[in-house]
C-alpha cells in the first residue's frame, strides 16, 4: 500500500524514536551485572544421553547461546521463539539444570494450571528417567493449606531444585534460598511487572522467555529489540506433515459420522468451538462457552460417555480431570474452547476440528493445529467454515492449507490483521504506533534500526546538535523515560 511522503517521513521519526528507546534500554541491560553460572555438565549430559531422541542442530545451537549467556558476567535476557513441536521445553530444562549443577535453584512459570501441571509431569518423568536425583515441585493457586506451606518451606530452605508453577510463583510469601534461573513460558501472557516480580526473588537472575507463537521480524524489532533472540525452526525427526482440509460447516453431520470410524480405530479428537467476535452488548467468553456446550450436547448424543468438555470457566480440578481422561483414552473426543490453544500435549490425539475457523487469526489456528501431529502417526486438521465467509477468511484458510511453517504464517498474519491485533496489546505490551503502520512501513523500521546503530556509535550520550533533536523526538513519542539510560 503506497504511503504519502509526508506520512512516511513522520512514520520514520516515530520508528526512529522506538528503535532509539530500545537500543538505550538494551545498552543498559547489557551493563547489568549478573552471576557467572557455569555447571559441570553432570546433569545436562546425563539427561541428553537418556532422551529417546537426539537433540536437533537448532536445539544444540540455542543451548550454546544460553550457556554462554549464563556464563557471562552480565545478566541473561533472552527470548526463545520456536514453532509448535520444535522442542523448547527440553531446552528450558537443560538450561535450568545448568543452574542446578552449581547448587542454585531454577523456576519455570506457565500461564495456566493445565500447562503448569503438564510441565511438571514431563519434567519430573524426564528427570526420573535420567536418574538425576534433582528435586522438582509444582506450585499453583490450586495448592493450598498444609501442602502449600510445606512447599514454601522446602523452597526457602533450598530443598527444591526446580519449581514449576503459575502466577502463584511471584506472590509475596514465595521465597527462594538462591534463585538463579527463571524460564517464563508463553511469556506474552504475562505483563512486564509480573516478570519483574519473579526475577526480583533471586539475586541477578538470568531470564529465558519462551513463546510458541513465532513473531514476525518487524514485530521482533519493535517488541524485543532490547533482548537477545533465538529461534527454533527444526522439528524432531519422524514428524509427518498434518493433512489440513477446509470443509463447509453445513457438512458437520457428515464430519461427525466420519468421526465414528476414527474413534473405532482408536484415534482421539479435539473439537474446538468458535471464537465469536464480541458484540457491543455481549460477552465473548460467554458466547464461546455457549457454543462449546451446544456442540458438546450434539456430540454426546452420538458418542455418549466418549465425549468430554473443557472450557475456561471450569474449576481447575475439573479441567485437569477431563484432560487426564482424554490423555488416558477414557474419552475420545474433547470439545473445547481455545483454552487448549497453547501447550496442551496429548500425543495420542490425531484429529483437530475447528469450527468457524475463518474467525480465528492465522497464528491461533496454527497453534490449534499444533495440538496434533506430535508423533509419527498421520494427523488431520479440519477447518470448518461458514457459508458467509469473506475474502479475509478465505485468505486465512488458503494459507493454512499451503504451509505449516509458523514463521511464514506469522508474517501472513501480520499482513492480514496488522500489528495491533496480532498478540493483543494489553497482554503483550505491543507498541501502539500513532503514525507508523506495520507491515507497510517495515522498510522504514529496518532503516531506523540501522541509523540508530550509527547514531549511538558516533554520539552515545546524544550530546551534539543532532542528539538534542533526538532527545526531543523521544519526548514527542513518549519514550522520555528512556532518557535516563543516557546517564548510565
Amino acid at each position: 500500500m503506497p504511503t504519502h511522503p509526508a506520512r512516511a517521513r513522520a512514520a520514520y521519526d516515530e520508528l526512529l524514536a522506538n528503535q532509539l528507546a530500545l537500543a538505550l534500554s538494551r545498552k543498559t541491560i547489557k551493563k547489568q551485572k549478573g552471576r557467572k553460572i557455569s555447571g559441570d555438565g553432570r546433569f545436562t549430559k546425563k539427561l541428553v544421553e537418556s532422551l529417546p531422541w537426539q537433540l536437533t542442530g537448532g536445539q544444540r545451537d540455542v543451548l550454546k547461546d544460553i550457556f554462554r549467556d549464563m556464563k557471562s558476567e552480565n545478566r541473561m535476557l533472552r527470548l526463545l521463539q520456536g514453532d509448535v513441536g520444535s522442542g523448547k521445553t527440553v531446552v528450558s530444562l537443560l538450561s535450568m539444570l545448568n543452574a542446578v549443577e552449581t547448587g542454585k535453584q531454577a523456576a519455570i512459570m506457565a500461564p495456566t494450571e493445565i500447562l503448569s501441571n503438564q510441565h511438571m509431569t514431563w519434567i519430573e518423568q524426564t528427570i526420573k528417567n535420567a536418574e538425576l536425583g534433582v528435586k522438582v515441585e509444582n506450585l499453583t493457586g490450586n495448592i493450598k493449606g498444609k501442602d502449600r506451606e510445606k512447599i514454601l518451606t522446602r523452597l526457602k530452605s533450598g530443598d527444591i531444585d526446580i519449581i514449576v508453577g503459575t502466577h502463584a510463583l511471584f506472590q509475596e510469601k514465595v521465597e527462594f534460598k538462591d534463585l538463579a534461573m527463571i524460564v517464563i513460558d508463553e511469556q506474552h501472557r504475562f505483563g512486564v511487572k509480573q516478570r519483574l516480580a519473579l526475577s526480583e526473588k533471586g539475586e541477578k537472575t538470568d531470564i529465558l522467555l519462551m513463546t510458541a507463537t513465532p513473531i514476525p521480524r518487524t514485530l521482533t524489532l519493535t517488541l524485543y529489540g532490547d533482548m537477545e533472540i533465538s529461534s527454533l525452526k527444526e522439528k524432531p525427526a519422524g514428524r509427518i506433515p498434518i493433512d489440513t482440509r477446509t470443509i463447509p460447516i453445513s457438512r458437520v453431520d457428515e464430519i461427525a459420522e466420519r468421526m465414528k470410524q476414527a474413534v473405532k480405530d482408536g484415534e482421539r479428537i479435539y473439537w474446538v468451538c468458535p471464537l465469536i467476535e464480541r458484540p457491543e452488548d455481549g460477552d465473548n467468553e460467554e458466547i464461546q462457552l455457549a457454543a462449546a456446550e451446544t456442540r458438546f450436547r450434539y456430540l454426546k448424543k452420538i458418542f455418549k460417555t466418549k465425549a468430554g468438555l473443557v472450557h475456561g470457566k471450569m474449576k481447575p480440578e475439573e479441567k485437569d480431570k477431563t484432560m487426564l481422561a482424554f490423555k488416558k483414552g477414557e474419552i475420545d473426543i474433547l470439545v473445547a474452547t481455545t483454552v487448549i490453544e497453547v501447550g496442551v500435549d496429548v500425543p495420542e490425539a490425531t484429529i483437530m476440528i475447528v469450527e468457524q475457523a475463518e474467525r480465528f487469526g492465522l497464528s491461533q489456528l496454527h497453534q490449534l493445529r499444533g495440538r496434533v501431529g506430535r508423533t509419527d502417526k498421520p494427523s488431520k486438521c479440519i477447518l470448518l467454515y461458514s457459508e458467509n465467509i469473506g475474502d479475509m477468511g478465505k485468505r486465512r484458510l488458503k494459507v493454512m492449507r499451503e504451509t505449516e511453517d509458523g514463521f511464514r504464517i506469522a508474517e501472513e498474519d501480520l499482513v492480514l490483521r496488522g500489528s495491533g491485533e496480532l498478540l493483543g496489546t494489553k497482554q503483550s505490551g505491543m507498541p501502539e504506533f500513532k503514525l507508523a503502520l506495520l507491515p507497510n512501513h517495515s522498510e522504514l523500521l529496518f532503516a531506523a534500526r540501522d541509523d540508530v546503530k550509527i547514531i549511538l556509535e558516533t554520539d552515545p550520550k546524544l550530546q551534539n546538535t543532532r542528539g538534542e533533536a533526538l532527545r526531543t523526538l523521544l519526548y514527542l513519542f513518549e519514550y522520555d523515560s528512556h532518557i535516563k539510560y543516557l546517564r548510565s
